[in-house]
């Protein structure tokens, strides 16, 4: 005849399983804890979410966003205009203001992706909707941000 587990014996078996897991963990060893602390500094290192290890963008490359951005704003803006001398004169400086606006909290990715692979991450098409904000209150917005591969 097979007997069966009570309560006590699960309840016992349990708790004597959790004390030697408990017991085996401490230790007075410095050895294994320097070597549990280094991999730990490692991960620390690491964070994918921390993006203050970023790479910061040169004031040169956040010159030739400013500079590349603002040209492709005016022209995306005299497009279709009957006079483009003159609307060139009046959306020169809104669209420097919203490349500069953009260039303070440029990221060093979107930078590289704007000038040298010819993309418009969706990062720099909310910079450019805050941009237009903070710069044309009050003025006629440009018509987009028409995000456009540059040639």
């Amino acid at each position: 005849m097979k007997k069966q587990a009570t309560p006590k014996s699960v309840i016992t078996l349990f708790t004597g399983i959790a004390l030697a897991l408990t017991l085996n963990a401490c230790s007075d060893n410095n050895e294994e804890k320097a070597a549990k602390a280094q991999p730990a500094k490692i991960e620390e290192a690491h964070n994918p979410f921390d993006h203050s290890h970023d790479v910061p963008v040169t004031d040169v490359q956040k010159h030739k966003f400013e500079h590349a951005f603002a040209d492709q704003c005016v022209q995306r803006e005299t497009k279709n205009s009957i006079n483009p001398d003159i609307d060139k004169e009046r959306f020169t400086k809104p669209c420097m203001c919203i490349a500069t606006y953009m260039m303070k909290d440029l990221t060093n990715q979107e930078a590289e992706k704007y000038l040298n692979e010819h993309e418009n991450p969706r990062s720099l098409q909310i910079k450019f909707d805050s941009a237009a904000y903070h710069c044309l209150q009050e003025k006629t917005p440009p018509k987009d941000h028409g995000f456009v591969h540059q040639q």
